[in-house]
């Protein structure tokens, strides 16, 4: 039982004294309510937390070509990439190749520098490249411009773009805002400026910065194992490096601010009025494009050419590499 005393001493014209002491009872209830939200904190706070046990590259890999995997290892290893920090946030780039003309590389939403490791092999000896990894930055003006100061950085002036997904969408804001920077540009398996996507995704949207991070890379997998493994004629390159993101590679934060990148709202460039060819690459099944926001696209640039890839889902670049270099090729030596 809880006790508490009070002891108060009152004096009398500085002569006699006495001591007063009250002895009251705690509230036994309040002091149960208090332990119980303590441990709710405490439980909650270890349930969000939740560590999640990692497998190994060569687990992730298991399933995965041999010939596929060394070649990304060599790759990692032969090219780590440099770290800069630009405006506060940490940048991981890779500048590689030889050549009088530049090709950068964007990825999407669950990709780093190295998801288009196989056509920069290829393309190295033609090209110089650039390619990088998005920091957790959420809007398009700072991811932009952090990537125009890495190309001043590297004394890059104009560029060939080629972006995926999210790449293909921020590839437009750059043609949009930065076009004195861009030869052409790719605009692969992505959409245009849109509401469909904020509207669909609105409540999920709202709730990600609170759910766990385990909880938001388990569902990451579980969409990788459903829907786009499948779509990729169940490549298992593309489930490999995608599993390989969720399981540490990529952070939450990461995860978080290109979602919002995604939805952030920008006018479309008239790529005709400013003169640069426009390529896009489009997959007839690709499960995180719905074919209204592909359709969408092709209008928004109607001079632009377009290549439909059948049954290729929404990382050909991984699973068809050659045939997907082939058309970067063909396109940047028009």
């Amino acid at each position: 039982m809880l006790f508490f005393t009070i002891t108060r001493k009152i004096s009398f014209d500085g002569d006699n004294c006495f001591t007063l002491t009250k002895r009251s009872r705690g509230n036994p209830l309040k002091k149960r309510i208090l332990v119980i939200s303590v441990l709710v904190i405490v439980i909650v706070g270890l349930i969000y937390n939740f560590p999640v046990s990692s497998p190994t590259f060569s687990e992730i890999y298991q399933p995965v070509d041999g010939n596929i995997t060394e070649s990304l290892v060599a790759f990692r290893k032969s090219f780590p990439g440099k770290q800069v920090e630009i405006d506060g946030n940490s940048w991981k780039y890779l500048v590689t190749g030889s050549g009088k003309e530049t090709i950068l590389f964007l990825h999407g939403m669950t990709g780093a520098y190295d998801i288009w490791w196989q056509q920069i092999l290829t393309l190295k000896a033609t090209y110089r490249i650039v390619t990088l990894t998005y920091p957790p930055i959420d809007n398009l003006e700072a991811l932009s411009s952090g990537i125009i100061k890495i190309l001043e950085k590297e004394d890059v002036n104009i560029v060939h773009l080629v972006g995926s997904s999210l790449g293909g969408y921020l590839a437009q804001y750059l043609v949009a805002h930065h076009p004195g920077k861009i030869k052409s540009a790719i605009f692969a398996n992505t959409f245009p400026p849109n509401d469909i996507i904020a509207e669909k995704n609105r409540v999920i949207g709202k709730l990600l910065p609170f759910i766990p991070e385990w909880a938001v890379m388990k569902v990451l997998r579980q969409n990788t194992d459903n829907v786009i493994y499948p779509a990729a004629e169940y490549s298992e390159l593309v489930k490999a490096f995608l599993y390989e993101q969720s399981f540490g590679m990529m952070s939450k934060d990461q995860f978080v601010a290109r979602f919002h990148c995604v939805i952030d709202p920008f006018s479309p460039p008239d790529t005709k009025t400013l003169g640069i060819p426009v390529m896009i690459i489009e997959a007839d099944n690709d499960p995180l494009v719905e074919l209204a926001l592909r359709e969408m696209l092709k209008q928004t640039y109607p001079v632009a050419k377009v290549k439909t890839l059948k049954n290729a889902g929404h990382f050909p670049y991984l699973s068809r590499p050659q045939a997907y270099t082939d058309l970067i090729e063909d396109f940047f030596q028009f």
